[in-house]
């Protein structure tokens, strides 16, 4: 899965870049503003590939547009909101904090970064994150068979309307103006199937014999 590392600062890029490369973490990007990562993630600067990232781990601060700002701008976003965003930050006053979490940020992670507290929290998020996708997954499921058996049922025929029928013989008159069975009207223009038999009044009149008066 795929991890974006947003912070200006180069120092801080490798340390979280070694820590999660030395765990198996090897599909690592890395951008130095929210303006980079923007880019990466196809916004305002879209690219013809923008990059599928699954977690971010971002900058509080940084010069320009803050981690506040651009958790927030990444979260409005309907295509890159279910993408979890951790705030690493060396403020931990509670009012810094409600605003990365209001912002949309998941978790944050203090400076100076842990391996140990690093690892932990990247690997919840992932898991979340794979958690959604699946989801995701089934519902698409579920609205391709709703699709299909909404589509089945419109294709089903069904009898309706008035139906000119020969008050003598009981043959029906067709779309085309000619008399057919009624059996062979009703197969076209519908799922049915048919077994012949004998009614008990067109048996009395054919084999008077079985039913004595």
């Amino acid at each position: 899965m795929s991890i974006l590392i947003v912070d200006d600062s180069p120092d801080q890029q490798l340390l979280l870049k070694t820590i999660l490369y030395k765990a198996g973490h090897q599909d690592l990007l890395i951008a130095d503003s929210a303006t980079s990562a923007y880019a990466q993630l196809g916004i305002d600067q879209p690219q013809h590939n923008p990059h599928a990232v699954d977690l971010i781990l971002m900058d509080f601060l940084m010069p320009g547009i803050d981690g506040v700002a651009a958790t927030r701008h990444i979260k409005g976003l309907e295509t890159l909101r279910d993408i979890p965003i951790i705030v690493v930050t060396a403020k931990t006053a509670m009012g810094d904090l409600q605003a990365a979490f209001s912002a949309g940020a998941m978790d944050y992670i203090t400076k100076p970064v842990t391996s140990t507290e690093l690892l932990a929290r990247v690997n919840s998020a992932l898991m979340l994150k794979q958690e959604m996708d699946c989801r995701k997954a089934r519902e698409v499921e579920l609205r391709r068979s709703n699709d299909e058996l909404h589509r089945a049922l419109r294709e089903v025929k069904v009898l309706k309307g008035l139906v000119p029928i020969c008050a003598s013989c009981k043959k029906i008159r067709n779309d085309q103006g000619f008399w057919q069975q009624l059996e062979e009207y009703i197969q076209q223009h519908s799922e049915a199937e048919f077994s012949h038999g004998l009614c008990t009044p067109c048996i009395k009149k054919h084999y008077p014999g079985v039913y004595p008066d």
